[in-house]
C-alpha cells in the first residue's frame, strides 16, 4: 500500500487549532513557598537594587542575555503580501521555534498594529531594554531598509532583518562552495540579480562587500541603470552607484545573455530555458521564488545549468534562512555585540560553506541540509570571534567555547 500523501494545508490548519499558538512561557525553576520568596518579593528587589546602580548587570540577572524579539508589521509575509500583524503571528511564533531549536535563542514575537515607519522605530525603541536583540521580520521593501539602518544607529543591541541579510548569507555560503569546485574568479563573475526588494538589494550589497564586482540588478521593467526613470526609488538610486556600471538596458532576457550566476528572489517562471542556454557556461542558477521557483531545477539542468539551488527543501541545496540567523544570534548575545556587522555576516558564510568538507562538494551538494545542528554551533563561534575582532562585543570569549557552549544548548555531544 502506498503512503497517503499528506494535505499540509488542512495538516497545518488542524495542528494550528490543536495547539493554540505554538510558544508558551515557562518557569526555569519549580515555585515552591521558599523559592516564591526569592522569585518574587521579598527576594527580587536584591537583582533589581543592583541593576539600578549598573544597568549591565541586567544580562545577568533576567532573561535578557538570551532573549530576542521577533517584530513585525505583517506588511511582507511570507508570499502572501500585507495580510497584517495578526495574520502574521503563526509566523513569528514559528520563527521563534526555529531560534530555540536550531540556535538555543528565546524569541518572542511582537506584532505590530502599525506600518509607519518612525512608530515601529519608535515602539521598538521603547521595547530594547527587555531583548538582547531585534529580528525583524516581513517588513515590506523600502521601509524595511530605513527601518533597520535607524534601529542600528539608534539602539545599542544587535538588529538584523531577516529578509534581507538571513538569504544574503546563505546565497554567498553556496557560491563560495561552487566557486571552490569551479575555479572561476570572483571579481571576474558576472551576476545578474532578479527581484530588487529587500532580499535583492541586500544580496547585492552583501556580495559586492565580498569581493564580488560584476553584478546587474533586475526589477520587473527589467535592468536598473543609471538615469533610468520609471520604478525607481531611493533604494535603488543608491543601487545604481555600485551595480550595472555599463548601463545595460533590455528586460531579464537581455541581460542575462553570457553571465555567470543568475540570483532569483523574484517571482515563479521568470526564468525559462532559453535564458539559461544564453548563458556562459556551466551556469550557475539560484532560483530562490517560494513557493515555486524562477525555474524548476530539471527544467534548468536540461538547459545547461550545472550548479542549481532553490528555496524549496524538495531539490538539493536549498537556501534556507535557518541556516543563518539562528546562529549569528547565537554568536551575537554570546559575546553581548552592540551589532551585527558585514564582517560577522561574512563570518557566518564562510561557517555555513565550511561544513561540507572540499572534497564532498558536489553540484548535488554544496549547500547544508537545513536540518543539521552543527550549523548553529559553528556559525555562533565565527560570528562571535568576529564581533571580538571587530570590537563589537561587550564582552569577549573564545569562538571554541561559544561553540561548546552553543552545543550544550542544544544538547549536542
Amino acid at each position: 500500500m502506498k503512503n497517503k500523501k499528506i494535505d499540509y494545508k488542512k495538516a497545518a490548519i488542524e495542528l494550528h487549532k490543536k495547539l493554540r499558538g505554538k510558544i508558551s512561557v515557562i518557569s526555569k525553576s519549580p515555585v515552591t513557598k521558599d523559592t516564591l520568596s526569592l522569585l518574587y518579593t521579598p527576594g527580587v528587589a536584591e537583582p533589581c537594587r543592583l541593576i539600578a546602580v549598573k544597568k549591565e548587570l541586567v544580562y545577568d540577572y533576567t532573561s535578557r542575555h538570551n532573549m530576542i524579539a521577533i517584530v513585525s508589521d505583517g506588511s511582507a509575509v511570507l508570499g502572501l503580501g500585507n495580510i497584517g500583524p495578526e495574520a502574521g503571528m503563526p509566523v513569528m511564533e514559528g520563527k521563534a521555534i526555529l531560534f530555540k531549536t536550531f540556535g538555543g535563542v528565546d524569541a518572542f514575537p511582537i506584532c505590530l498594529a502599525t506600518q509607519d515607519t518612525e512608530e515601529i522605530i519608535k515602539t521598538v525603541k521603547y521595547l530594547a531594554p527587555s531583548f538582547g536583540g531585534i529580528n525583524l521580520e516581513d517588513i515590506s521593501a523600502p521601509r524595511c531598509f530605513e527601518v533597520e539602518k535607524r534601529l542600528i544607529a539608534e539602539t545599542d543591541i544587535p538588529i538584523f532583518h531577516d529578509d534581507q541579510h538571513g538569504t544574503a548569507v546563505v546565497v554567498l555560503a553556496g557560491l563560495i562552495n561552487v566557486f571552490k569546485m569551479d575555479k572561476r574568479k570572483i571579481d571576474h563573475v558576472r551576476i545578474v540579480i532578479n527581484g530588487a526588494g529587500a532580499a535583492g538589494i541586500a544580496i547585492t550589497k552583501f556580495l559586492l562587500k565580498y569581493g564580488f564586482k560584476h553584478i546587474i540588478l533586475c526589477d520587473r521593467h527589467g535592468a536598473i541603470y543609471e538615469g533610468r526613470g520609471e520604478g525607481m526609488n531611493l533604494v535603488k538610486d543608491e543601487m545604481v552607484k555600485l551595480t550595472n556600471l555599463d548601463k545595460e538596458k533590455g528586460e531579464l532576457k537581455d541581460v542575462i545573455k553570457d553571465a555567470d550566476v543568475f540570483l532569483g528572489v523574484s517571482v515563479a517562471d521568470a526564468l525559462t530555458q532559453e535564458m539559461v542556454k544564453s548563458m556562459a557556461k556551466d551556469p550557475v542558477i539560484f532560483a530562490m521564488a517560494n513557493p515555486d521557483p524562477e525555474i524548476l531545477p530539471p527544467a534548468a539542468k536540461n538547459a545547461g545549468a550545472k550548479y542549481i539551488a532553490t528555496g524549496r527543501s524538495d531539490f538539493a541545496n536549498q537556501i534556507n534562512n535557518v541556516l543563518a540567523f539562528p546562529g549569528i544570534f547565537r554568536g551575537a548575545l554570546s559575546v553581548r555585540a552592540r551589532v551585527i556587522n558585514d564582517e560577522m555576516k561574512i563570518a557566518a558564510s564562510l561557517a555555513i560553506s565550511s561544513l561540507i568538507p572540499d572534497k564532498k562538494l558536489t553540484p548535488d551538494y554544496f549547500i547544508p541540509k537545513a536540518y543539521d545542528l552543527r550549523i548553529a554551533p559553528k556559525v555562533a563561534r565565527f560570528v562571535a570571534e568576529e564581533a571580538i575582532r571587530t570590537e563589537v562585543s561587550r564582552i569577549k570569549k573564545s569562538g571554541i567555547n561559544v561553540e561548546k557552549e552553543t552545543r550544550k544548548l542544544l544538547d549536542l555531544k
